[in-house]
């Protein structure tokens, strides 16, 4: 399917994420998204990874008040959210991790 769009269409956010590796580079690697869909838009996410997506939302100066948080999956994945500009672009930082199963107290003991 085409939307139309060519690749020159996405430059704002493959801008975005050269200044990133730039800028960031010893950071954790993401899993990284620029789609036509939301064609300014760079997404870099975090499957498992909760102290990755941190090091990213500090070294971004996100608020940690400003990431939201929600469950998917039956409310087995705990997943959070961020959103910046960054370079022109619109950033999202996900991050994806299993819930911890809870352990019931007298199975601690």
């Amino acid at each position: 399917m085409s939307d139309g769009l060519t690749l020159d269409d996405l430059v704002v956010p493959l801008r975005a994420l050269r200044s990133l590796a730039a800028d960031f580079g010893h950071l954790s690697a993401p899993a990284v998204q620029v789609t036509t869909i939301w064609p300014d838009r760079l997404e870099l996410a975090f499957h498992g990874d909760l102290a990755g997506f941190e090091a990213w939302r500090d070294a971004l100066g996100i608020a940690p008040e400003a990431v939201t948080h929600c469950r998917q999956s039956g409310g087995c994945t705990r997943v959070l959210i961020a959103s910046a500009k960054y370079a022109g672009a619109a950033l999202q930082l996900v991050a994806y991790a299993d819930v911890p199963a809870l352990v019931p107290v007298a199975a601690a003991a």
